[in-house]
This record gives structure tokens, C-alpha cells and sequence, in this order.
């Protein structure tokens, strides 16, 4: 259920029979010179809507700012500080608690560690001063890791890579744009650079060029069931 398509009326009596939440979130961000900036929102919140479609799971539009830090010199990308986007989970958390929601389930579509880093300690947050609610703050490659290794030929596959370009090959086949070539950042372990493209020029960590639109096809349909599967042991659980 899209929570922007439902009216109060409708929200009222649905959340009388489902209290889960899925909150998908991503970044506008540079994703090669072949996929859109916002591929990361895309693919959490395409993955939300197909797990609802199955669970009945309420799902809040998508978010599409984060914190993106090794790509924060690249064209196009906006990144946010991890104060904001701590304090908007909380917000939204808190907002969705005083409507009835219980179960919350975070989905980030964008996997940087310092992005994913203020998504876990606000879903924390939430767990510690909300009662009764059970949280649950991930992104796609914790996600559907395990399931897509079988799928994927590019070993350690990551940024506008194998599985990104098949997927948006899949959810917007007119974005997709010819180009990528196969690249892994190169930055020094424990330095913090100032010139990041120095280290990371064409914004892949992949290889594109093994992309393919059945690989989409079989990489969303293994995530959505990973997805529902996490809905269901979610609103089964008991600390």
C-alpha cells in the first residue's frame, strides 16, 4: 500500500489490520556515466513496492537524499549530513508511530557505510524510545548478498556495477544510457583523501559490460522474496 495514494479514511482502517511500515531510502548520487543519478532510490523503492504487492506492508514514499561521502565530488551528487538524515528517520519514525505503525523496516538502496551508519543508530533510536516496536535497518546488499552471488559474474560487484545497470535495465530501460566500463576505486586504506575522483575517476565499482536484463529480472525477483521474507520474521519477533 502506497501511503501517498491512500486517503485518511483508507489509512485509518488498513493500519487496523497492518501496522509494518517499509521506508525505502537511496541518495541522488553519480552512478557512472550510464545509469541516473537516482538509481539507488529506484531500486529500494521498487523493491518495497513489489514486497508489499505480497505482504500488504504500508509503504511511505521514498526518500532520495543521503549521505554519500567517496562520491561527494562527482557530478551530480547531493549528498546530506548524517545529522539530517538521522533526524528525518527519527521524525518520520516518530510521525508513523503516532499513526499506528509498529513495525518499521529501512531499506537503503545506496550502501555507504557512513549513510548506512546514521540509518541503523536512527532505527536504534526509534527501537529504545518507541514501545512495542520491532525495527529492522538494512541495505540491498545485506539485503540479497547471499542470493545474488549466484546471479552476478563480477565478484565483490558494488557501485552502478553488474547488478545496478542489469536492474535499472529492468525498472528504466530508457535511463540506462550506453557507456561504463568496468573500474574499482582505488583509495588508500585509512587516508582520507581530499581529491577523491583522484582515486576514483569514473564513479564504478564493477563491471557494467556483464549487465543484462534477465540478470535484472532474477536479481529483483531474489530481492523481493528476501524482502518479504524479512517483513514476515519482522512482525514475528520477540526479544
Amino acid at each position: 500500500m502506497l501511503i501517498e495514494a491512500l486517503t485518511m479514511t483508507e489509512f485509518e482502517e488498513q493500519v487496523k489490520k497492518n501496522q509494518t511500515l517499509l521506508l525505502p531510502v537511496g541518495s541522488i548520487e553519480e552512478h557512472g556515466d550510464h545509469l541516473p543519478l537516482g538509481t539507488d532510490t529506484i531500486h529500494a523503492d521498487e523493491l518495497c513496492r513489489k514486497a508489499s504487492e505480497k505482504t500488504g506492508a504500508f509503504v511511505a514514499p521514498a526518500i532520495y537524499y543521503g549521505v554519500c561521502r567517496s562520491t561527494s565530488q562527482h557530478p551530480g551528487t547531493i549528498s546530506i549530513s548524517g545529522d539530517t538524515l538521522r533526524a528525518l528517520i527519527k521524525d518520520i519514525g516518530l510521525a508513523f508511530y503516532r499513526q499506528g505503525i509498529r513495525n518499521f523496516i529501512i531499506l537503503s538502496g545506496h550502501a555507504g557505510g557512513t549513510h548506512t551508519a546514521a540509518l541503523v543508530e536512527a532505527g536504534e533510536y526509534l527501537l529504545e524510545n518507541l514501545s512495542g516496536t520491532r525495527v529492522a535497518s538494512l541495505n540491498v546488499l545485506d539485503l540479497a548478498a547471499s542470493a545474488w552471488s549466484r546471479l552476478l559474474e563480477t565478484p565483490d560487484d558494488s557501485h552502478a556495477g553488474e547488478l545496478e545497470t542489469s536492474v535499472m535495465m529492468v525498472l528504466r530501460p530508457a535511463w540506462v544510457k550506453k557507456g561504463g566500463q568496468a573500474e574499482r576505486p582505488s583509495f588508500p586504506k585509512g587516508i582520507l583523501v581530499r581529491n577523491k575522483r583522484k582515486f576514483w575517476p569514473g564513479g564504478v565499482w564493477g563491471d557494467p559490460t556483464k549487465a543484462g536484463f534477465e540478470k535484472g529480472t532474477a536479481c529483483l525477483e531474489a530481492a523481493a522474496e528476501a524482502l518479504i521474507q524479512l517483513i514476515e520474521q519482522v512482525e514475528n519477533w520477540e526479544d
